[in-house]
């Protein structure tokens, strides 16, 4: 999530292997590149759905299309559902129906947008975000949801200014301030992203995301007790975040943990079967992977 972090201080008391450091270096800097509507990944809530998309949940939503099938409100809430059930297709056609009726429903746009980031449509998602942004200015779901694309573009400037925006209209959103230090991060302000992280952990303290990336940035500034403290944060909030265990191992590794790293790095390599650098951690503590 940053270009060039700083290296781990040589400082510390404790035995740091060279390895791990410049492993983590390489994490943090490839982690520019990872999108998610809260910034670490999966599929972002879709504004309108009042619970998951489970088949029950579908079937009762499409009672009340049946029932009302030109209320655009009806068909968006089941749009999001078909979303959050992975049925992008369905979705899309519920957000285009309620689009038809009703060409200024901006909640739809923005959920039209989420759907065709999902699927790697780009343009179409930056489109109906701005579309979204010209009927409701004032709408800051679909600045965060446009920076996201703009983030994944790779055009941070851009990010940077929509996410800001979200902020500026809704100063509670988590979700501004998470994906605003990711951006910071990229850009090589540490301490910038430092402090938005921060700022969406104390709006919510139950997302494991900003703990996980405040704590790289403790880790890689060489306060690894710090980001150890973060690490384990996140865990408390997602048992199965597997980048969260690889940096906790990692952490204990400089920290001269040897036992507690290698437990940590072989339940990152068993979540992730394909993460090599899980697995290069638990060989360096002495242990194996299968």
């Amino acid at each position: 999530m940053t270009a060039s972090p700083k290296p781990v201080s040589g400082r510390l008391r404790f035995a740091v292997s060279a390895s791990a450091v410049v492993l983590f270096a390489g994490l943090v800097a490839g982690c520019a590149g990872t999108v998610g509507g809260g910034g670490g990944g999966g599929y972002a809530p879709v504004e309108g759905d009042g619970g998951v998309g489970s088949q029950a949940n579908i079937a009762s939503l499409t009672e009340v299309v049946r029932a009302n099938p030109r209320d655009p409100g009806a068909l968006n809430i089941r749009g999001a559902a078909y979303a959050r059930a992975g049925d992008t297709r369905l979705a899309l056609a519920d957000f285009d129906a309620a689009i038809r009726l009703d060409p200024n429903f901006h909640q739809a746009y923005a959920n039209r947008a989420l759907v065709f980031r999902q699927l790697g449509q780009l343009d179409k998602a930056l489109a109906d975000y701005t579309r979204a942004i010209e009927i409701n200015p004032s709408y800051d779901q679909a600045y965060v949801g446009r920076g996201n694309v703009f983030r994944q573009l790779g055009q941070l400037d851009r990010a940077y200014a929509d996410y800001s925006q979200a902020i500026q209209l809704n100063p509670q959103s988590p979700a501004a301030y998470h994906n605003r230090a990711i951006v910071q991060q990229a850009q090589g302000n540490s301490q910038g992203a430092l402090k938005d992280y921060s700022s969406a952990i104390e709006r919510d303290a139950s997302a494991a995301e900003p703990f996980n990336g405040r704590g790289m940035i403790k880790l890689a500034g060489g306060d690894a007790k710090g980001a150890l403290d973060d690490f384990n944060a996140a865990l408390n909030n997602n048992r199965n975040f597997g980048e969260a265990w690889l940096n906790r191992g990692l952490a204990q590794e400089i920290l001269g943990d040897k036992q507690d790293a290698l437990a940590a790095c072989q339940r990152a390599a068993s979540l992730d079967t394909n993460n090599q650098n899980a697995k290069e951690c638990v060989r360096r503590q002495g242990g194996q992977t299968f």
